[in-house]
């Protein structure tokens, strides 16, 4: 990424909404970024109805793909709503058309999915959901279990909770540390988790859960991928 902007200078940050979207993977890295000086947020879709969350609620949009202005920053979250947009042509045109002008592209959880569909990741390092990991190399991409993942001016997170560490190492990168500290302070971010359970590698994890999970989802969801691969080779 280039040299951060002076703190006077707005930023607009346009993130995509879509229906089945993994909430916190949303709101999480929202509520970090919409506490940047000068942040201008964007949460756009197709049209302007609410949409329903992965968590029963809904979220309006600010936005419609036709209105969204330029962004200085993408952000695609995750969710199981991805999956019909790995093939859904206006979805990718718009990712597609706000990423070329873009300081920063990014995603958190399986929102990598939809850039690596997108041809975003191409010869890239990149990170989802431990579930999913694999599948990023269907797209050309390099897959890297790594909470976070900077590769030039493609910034990914891995799955929902890493959001924030996500928007918290994107908030330095594009207004300096000590903002991205008192960001952290003013959401009293200081995790500390009763189970040594929430990754693969993890000492409390259930590792039949883990294989039986990655199975399951790679059975699932790599047909997906493989057909969106498959278009965007084509």
């Amino acid at each position: 990424m280039t040299n951060a902007p002076s703190t006077s200078e707005p930023i607009r940050i346009v993130a995509l909404v879509f229906p089945d979207v993994t909430q916190l993977d949303l709101t999480g890295p929202v509520q970090v970024l919409s506490r940047l000086p000068g942040a201008e947020i964007h949460l756009a879709w197709r049209d302007a109805e609410p949409v329903a969350t992965d968590a029963g609620f809904r979220i309006l949009p600010t936005t419609t793909f036709a209105d969204t202005p330029p962004a200085d920053v993408l952000f695609v979250p995750g969710g199981d709503g991805v999956d019909p947009l790995l093939t859904d042509a206006e979805t990718l045109a718009f990712v597609r058309d706000r990423a070329a002008g873009a300081r920063a592209v990014t995603s958190v959880c399986t929102g990598s999915l939809l850039l690596g569909a997108a041809g975003l990741l191409t010869g890239r390092r990149a990170t989802t959901h431990w579930a999913s990991l694999p599948l990023l190399e269907r797209f050309g991409a390099i897959p890297t279990a790594s909470r976070v993942v900077h590769d030039g001016p493609v910034v990914t997170g891995a799955g929902v909770s890493s959001g924030i560490d996500f928007a918290l190492t994107l908030a330095a990168d594009l207004r300096g540390e000590d903002v991205a500290k008192r960001i952290q302070l003013a959401i009293e971010y200081d995790p500390q988790p009763p189970f040594d359970a929430g990754s693969p590698a993890a000492p409390d994890v259930d590792h039949a859960f883990v294989t039986a999970s990655r199975e399951a989802m790679l059975a699932r969801r790599g047909p997906l991928v493989d057909r969106a691969a498959a278009a965007l080779d084509a």
